[in-house]
């Protein structure tokens, strides 16, 4: 089927959702019909097989990817040059890039990859506009920063629409949901009360039987929807941090950024940051944001001499004494005797942990190794 026919159906299916009222009659129809959309939806973003054009694969380096998303002259070229030493294109017109352009920020001892991607518009998640290359590189960022229009802060909507289309969730955790497929039995929620409050045991029948379960036990560890029992299904979904930017408020008056500000909260959208690419007006705090969204945290390590190295590792919270062991080397993990760790994390200077131990920003570390 190609992707008008896929596009058509999609409607078809969209429009009697639409005509459908829920009740608990419709509740097993309703969910097969958003389970089939899903699976339209993946078969729309499925590559086509041929060769993406040049200059849109970038290899990953540094502490963490950021990408910079949004519709053609937000502003997102004049941001990447404000905060790196990269030379993208700028232009008062639309879509001045037309490749991947990347950038590299140093800030507070991480070293942050900035990619400049084109525009997006409505229907990449289809293919218009080169959309399936643009949203790959989306899918494989460890931060998306969404640039909006001050003067426009509603095309926030649309480009989340594209997002959620093409399988990539912003901000979101990854639904908690369990299957244990059975030789018999037929379907069984085991689940407690309070997590059917949004959908019932036929919904999630239904849109189990429509992914060929026939016989499992499905356990909820949350208050789900229908719409997020898809996700946890579908094999294609990806979870992205996300900043909010909103950009060139030096062309705005006050009553148009009030109005962006109003929307943002209303939607309860966050974090956002207000700057402006072209005057440099809250650059800093720009560059902040990406660093704490991020989630970095600085580990010093500390040798049996008790010096401690001028330079950290860069890590993220939650991470462990583990972690900082793959990160040094391989071997580390395999010979690893103990840690000793002074700073926040400790609850005493020096004090012995494990691999499990979790770090935090500014920890000095001496891993002890056989």
């Amino acid at each position: 089927m190609d992707n008008e026919h896929i596009l058509q159906r999609i409607k078809e299916l969209e429009d009697e959702i639409h005509r459908t009222q829920k009740n608990k009659a419709t509740e097993y129809h309703l969910g097969v019909l958003k389970a089939k959309i899903a699976q339209l939806r993946r078969q729309l973003y499925a590559p086509s097989g041929r060769k993406g054009p040049s200059g849109f694969g970038i290899k990953k380096k540094g502490d963490g990817t950021a990408v910079f998303i949004g519709f053609p002259s937000v502003g997102k070229s004049t941001l990447l040059n404000r905060l790196t030493n990269a030379k993208s294109e700028i232009g008062a017109y639309e879509f001045t890039t037309l490749e991947t352009i990347p950038g590299m920020l140093k800030y507070k001892d991480a070293l942050i990859q900035l990619l400049d991607i084109p525009g997006i518009i409505v229907g990449a998640h289809s293919g218009k506009g080169r959309g399936k290359e643009v949203l790959s590189i989306v899918r494989a960022s460890d931060l998306l920063i969404i640039v909006l229009d001050v003067k426009h802060p509603e095309q926030y909507t649309d480009i989340i629409n594209e997002l959620r289309m093409a399988g990539i969730r912003i901000n979101e955790k990854k639904p908690r949901v369990y299957i244990k497929r059975t030789v018999a039995g037929g379907l069984l929620v085991n689940t407690a009360k309070r997590f059917l409050k949004n959908i019932s045991e036929e919904e999630i029948k239904a849109v189990l039987r429509t992914y060929g379960y026939t016989n499992a036990i499905i356990t909820l560890s949350e208050v789900l929807t229908v719409d997020k029992l898809i996700d946890a299904l579908e094999k294609n979904r990806v979870y992205v941090k996300g900043l909010v930017v909103v950009n060139k408020i030096d062309e705005a008056n006050e009553k148009e950024i009030k109005k962006a500000k109003e929307f943002l909260r209303k939607e309860r959208i966050s974090p956002t940051v207000f700057v402006s690419g072209n005057t440099g007006e809250n650059i800093d705090k720009l560059k902040e944001e990406i660093y704490n969204t991020l989630g970095f945290i600085r580990v010093y390590t500390k040798n049996k001499l008790g010096e401690v190295a001028e330079k950290p590792l860069i890590l993220r919270k939650g991470d462990t004494i583990k972690t900082m062991c793959e990160h040094i080397h391989r071997d580390f993990v395999k010979n690893f005797k103990y840690a000793m760790v002074w700073g926040k994390s400790a609850k005493h200077e020096g004090q012995r942990v494990g691999l499990s131990h979790k770090l935090a920003d500014k920890d000095i570390v001496r891993i002890v190794v056989k």
